[in-house]
């Protein structure tokens, strides 16, 4: 495993961080992790990528309640620059994720991932979700 300057990592809680063989995590990296966060053997992290197993309960920003899942992330991945990894993401084998993309939920393996660009703004407050 190589990592380069700055990069950072939070376990809390029982969180368990599993970093394999030949990973190389480069400049201002962040993970944070209160469950479960998994990094296959040859993969590639470029700079300032951010990736989080929890995230918070946002529809009642008072309580402080944490929303827990993992990130696995499989074996010759290569995540490209500023990527953001969010909770219940698995990542499959020999996968590129473009610069800037935010992933959540399954990648299969051999893909390359991109995120379609938009803006989109949801009422958080409605009654109805």
């Amino acid at each position: 495993m190589f990592i380069r300057k700055n990069a950072s990592f939070r376990i809390d809680f029982n969180g368990v961080l599993n970093i394999e063989e030949k990973v190389f995590i480069n400049d201002n990296c962040n993970i944070n992790c209160v469950n479960k966060v998994s990094i296959g053997k040859n993969t590639k992290i470029a700079p300032n990528v951010c990736i989080n197993d929890h995230d918070h309960n946002y529809k009642n920003p008072e309580e402080y309640h944490l929303v827990v899942g993992e990130v696995i992330i499989g074996k010759n991945v290569w995540i490209g620059s500023n990527v953001v990894i969010l909770r219940d993401t698995v990542i499959g084998d020999n996968v590129v994720v473009a610069a800037g993309s935010v992933v959540k939920g399954n990648v299969p393996s051999n893909t390359l991932f991109v995120n379609k660009r938009e803006n989109i703004a949801i009422d958080y407050t409605s009654k109805s979700s």
